[in-house]
């Protein structure tokens, strides 16, 4: 009798430990694929994001001339662009540096000229992953500029936090570089040559809003009455008065209610 129950014992801790290693297995292989799943993402965000990295680079080298203007170090300059990552929020801030103005009119100044980002920010929101949590959620929105903001947009599907990442890695030290550069050795470079810099960007730009329009022909339509509209708003009297950003605000409210009317775009997909 006792060595019928110690053989049930055995067969059933055999079978228990069977079952364990088998679970412990399947756990660390399903882990293993989310890992190379994030890992890929990551690596193709760094290298979409290889020519907003070069052009922020270029285009950051005039940021770097004015910073260098306003009286700010290399390092100083380089702390500014790793931590506002605002091409026309950093020009004005120098402004007001340089013309010694307060605080309260840095901060009014910062908040018109950066409330688009308020808009992309809503945008990226409803394209993130389910489920994704608030951290994830506060470090991609660190770095939602204008480039970053049409690639992150144009990917397929839900939008994972680890692409985005990868788009990071390669955009934040191209701006913060080229400032640093600009304050450094940007005096020694010829006016001609940093104006071709500044192109780079908008071609750039260009580059990565044109492609997703030989798909969607709407979207190009879209683009087209975006360009029109901001040409006709830059010779509109009053209009031509506000600030560049509130106009920028004020075309992106109306054309995204024209688009949303007009296109509606389906429900994406969790899969």
């Amino acid at each position: 009798m006792k060595k019928e129950k110690w053989r049930i014992s055995s067969i059933s801790f055999l079978w228990n430990l069977f079952f364990t290693s088998l679970k412990t297995r399947i756990m660390l292989y399903y882990q293993q694929v989310i890992f190379m799943e994030k890992r890929n993402l990551f690596i193709k965000g760094l290298k979409d994001a290889i020519p907003v990295g070069i052009g922020y680079l270029a285009v950051s080298f005039s940021l770097g001339i004015a910073a260098k203007n306003a009286g700010l170090t290399g390092v100083e300059a380089l702390i500014m662009s790793f931590t506002n990552n605002t091409s026309a929020g950093e020009f004005a801030a120098l402004g007001i540096i340089a013309s010694g103005g307060s605080y309260l009119e840095m901060a009014m100044s910062q908040l018109i000229i950066n409330l688009r980002y308020l808009l992309m920010s809503a945008s990226l929101s409803q394209k993130i992953e389910r489920g994704t949590g608030l951290l994830p959620r506060l470090i991609m929105g660190y770095e939602v500029t204008d480039e970053v903001f049409a690639l992150s947009m144009g990917v397929k599907g839900r939008l994972s936090p680890y692409y985005t990442y990868g788009l990071m890695c390669t955009a934040i030290p191209g701006w913060s570089l080229g400032t640093y550069l600009g304050v450094v050795v940007g005096n020694i470079l010829s006016p001609r040559l940093l104006i071709s810099l500044s192109i780079a960007l908008y071609a750039m730009f260009i580059a990565i809003i044109i492609p997703p329009t030989r798909e969607h022909h709407f979207l190009g339509k879209i683009i087209l009455l975006s360009m029109f509209s901001s040409l006709v708003f830059h010779f509109l009297p009053l209009i031509k008065e506000l600030d560049g950003g509130m106009r920028m605000i004020i075309l992106t409210i109306g054309i995204s209610f024209l688009a949303a009317k007009l296109g509606p775009v389906k429900e994406i997909n969790d899969e």
